[in-house]
């Protein structure tokens, strides 16, 4: 079977040079609405992967993301939100980006070449059979995140990945593989726009859907949020407020006093 990159076939726009502003913006809005329906059909996959997860956490395990570039990047941003977000350690969801820390913020040259840098990065961590390594490709052929989830696969970790190619090569190396076929970018290649939009929304929905089915989320509130800034201060009062009868002044003392939203509703409805 001949494989193909989709995302690096050629756009069905042309010269797009002779575009005007308002010409540029329209197109790439419509290219990028097509974007949650690709989604949309990996939702199985999706499933399937947060299943695994779920799964490995309750036994104590860790969700590991790898990636190169924009793809490791936005596994980065990922596991950092978790734990603001949901009041998690920081070493329970772990981005790891090929080149290291500093290419987060500059390309680093070769770095995502490196088929066995990827089983060292993770070794630093102890990973584990208890955990569950992602690896993030848009083409789906990254040597850095194929070469970790093979090793991984060596070792009896489970492995999922998520690419914006049918059937590729890290799709086939996955235990648990996503395919989110979003089809020719907008600028032929740029991986950072529909593909790492892909990318984005499919990482949101399984760190997130993780955290709730693993009661970090109450109703629809994030009540484990860390308490890092005003804002999420009076937004964690506010949320004390809505869960029992108690004033502003005394949401505040509460919230003051235990910390979190949880343990403040938990006190107040058990003493």
């Amino acid at each position: 079977m001949t494989f193909t990159k989709t995302t690096e076939q050629s756009s069905k726009y042309e010269h797009l040079e002779k575009m005007s502003v308002k010409e540029l913006l329209f197109n790439i809005n419509q290219e990028d609405q097509t974007v949650p329906l690709a989604v949309e059909k990996a939702m199985p996959q999706i499933a399937s992967l947060v299943a695994e997860i779920v799964t490995k956490m309750k036994l104590g395990g860790r969700l590991f993301y790898i990636g190169a570039g924009t793809s490791g990047r936005l596994g980065v941003v990922d596991a950092s939100e978790c734990p603001p977000t949901f009041g998690v350690s920081f070493d329970l969801v772990v981005g790891i980006i090929a080149g290291g820390d500093k290419a987060i913020r500059r390309a680093v040259e070769n770095a995502e070449d490196n088929a066995t840098q990827a089983w060292i990065d993770l070794k630093a961590f102890d990973v584990n059979e208890n955990d569950v390594v992602v690896g993030i490709a848009a083409s789906g052929t990254t040597p850095y995140v194929i070469g970790g989830l093979q090793a991984c696969n060596e070792h009896n970790i489970s492995t999922g990945s998520i690419s914006c190619n049918a059937e590729s090569p890290l799709s086939q190396t996955a235990k648990f593989p996503i395919d989110v076929v979003v089809g020719p970018e907008f600028v032929t290649g740029s991986s950072r726009m529909k593909a790492g939009t892909a990318q984005k929304l499919v990482l949101n929905m399984i760190s997130t859907a993780a955290m709730i089915q693993l009661g970090k989320v109450k109703g629809n509130k994030m009540v484990d949020m860390q308490l890092s800034n005003s804002k999420l201060v009076d937004r964690g009062v506010k949320m004390i407020m809505g869960e029992i009868p108690v004033s502003y002044e005394e949401a505040s003392q509460l919230l003051k006093e235990y910390g979190s939203v949880r343990k403040a509703v938990d006190y107040y409805l058990t003493k």
